[in-house]
């Protein structure tokens, strides 16, 4: 239904290495986009970039630390001098530390923040005054229920996630002016190595297949042009603590 609406477009998925931002990257290829795959590990980038080329796609590898001004502002320049536009970011990069806040290293609070919360910032920054030159574009962050509820031992997570739905609803306010368009999706759990790798004991069938978020994400960028949806709540239909 989208492949009219979004082919030709360019998107760059921050934390397009692995888990979400795999699927987000090659959903997005499947119609016509062309994808920018970045990530921090250029390895992790380069192979998803390489499958999705290999199998006809649009897609380019992109080395980037979100959380660092300089690669931001490279990130999203180097996009628009290889693919001579920007018209989709989508900011999916996300770290997590488990531990309760009297054991949470400060070094490891300030990379939470700095990956989550200040990567969508700059990222954002950098893609907006882009877009908002163009007269159109899409920002989409990956929120989390992090955003909407708590659990222990996860401080610096809830913080960024809750910033950063906050960060999106700001972005919404001020952008929509150049016609510039910010959502926010909600993701629940999702069956990815972020939570695979760190919770082996973790019941999957209370957990939802990243596609199906990755496809969300999809409506949301298919709407018509007069039509925004700022925030979406998207959850395993087996995820506690949920009405």
């Amino acid at each position: 239904m989208a492949v009219g609406l979004l082919e030709g477009r360019v998107a760059l998925v921050t934390g397009g290495g692995s888990g979400l931002g795999e699927c987000i990257s090659l959903a997005l290829s499947d119609l016509g986009v062309t994808v920018i795959v970045a990530d921090v590990s250029f390895e992790r980038a380069n192979r998803v970039a390489q499958r999705l080329a290999d199998s006809g796609r649009q897609a380019l590898p992109l080395r980037v630390d979100v959380a660092d001004e300089t690669e931001a502002r490279s990130g999203i320049n180097d996009t628009i001098l290889r693919c001579g536009q920007l018209d989709v970011l989508v900011n999916n990069a996300g770290v997590d530390v488990t531990a309760p806040v009297d054991e949470l290293s400060v070094k490891d609070w300030d990379r939470v923040l700095g990956v989550n919360l200040r990567g969508a910032f700059l990222m954002s920054k950098f893609a907006l005054q882009a877009m908002r030159q163009r007269g159109s574009g899409h920002i989409v962050n990956i929120v989390s229920t992090a955003a909407k509820r708590a659990w222990p031992n996860a401080a610096a997570y809830h913080a960024s996630k809750w910033g950063l739905l906050g960060l999106s609803h700001a972005l919404h306010v001020e952008a929509r002016q150049y016609n510039v368009k910010v959502s926010a999706v909600v993701s629940g759990g999702m069956r990815t190595p972020f939570l695979l790798d760190r919770f082996p004991d973790i019941d999957k069938a209370t957990l939802q297949d990243p596609m199906n978020v990755a496809r969300t994400v999809v409506f949301v960028l298919s709407q018509p042009e007069e039509t925004v949806i700022p925030e979406v709540m998207v959850l395993p239909m087996k995820e506690t603590s949920w009405p």
